[in-house]
């Protein structure tokens, strides 16, 4: 059974990365936040007396404030854009039903869509 520790990360001076487990009080750093888990399995393991395929670790990385704030930007504007996607494929359907409740055929509802007859049998079976 594996034992999960907080490993915290941040971006130290010139190319390196802080590493600390304070549970323990293991510190080191690494060039590279990918070698942090195996820079640190060792001495957490010795330190807390267990073997080193029993140390597990949650990664916390201390990020610039703009980069979160970017972040955060970003997904909410993703959450627009699939809220908006979804409701195209919605009004997408609609307009196919309509054309077809008209008494349009297949082809002709995809050739004024502009999409195949194929697409318009998917949206209607939507």
């Amino acid at each position: 059974m594996s034992r999960t520790f907080v490993l915290k990360a941040e971006r130290g001076i010139g190319n390196w990365w802080v590493l600390e487990v304070p549970e323990v009080g293991a510190v080191s750093q690494v060039r590279r936040l990918d070698q942090a888990r195996d820079e640190m399995r060792e001495a957490v393991a010795y330190l807390a007396g267990i073997p080193e395929s029993e140390v597990d670790f949650d990664v916390q990385t201390t990020l610039p404030a703009d980069y979160v704030e970017h972040m955060a930007e970003a997904r909410r504007l993703r959450e627009q854009a699939d809220a908006a996607t979804r409701k195209a494929a919605d009004e997408s359907r609609a307009a196919a039903r309509v054309l077809r409740e008209g008494g349009l055929t297949l082809r002709e509802v995809g050739m004024l869509m502009g999409v195949s007859h194929q697409r318009v049998a998917q949206l209607l079976d939507a």
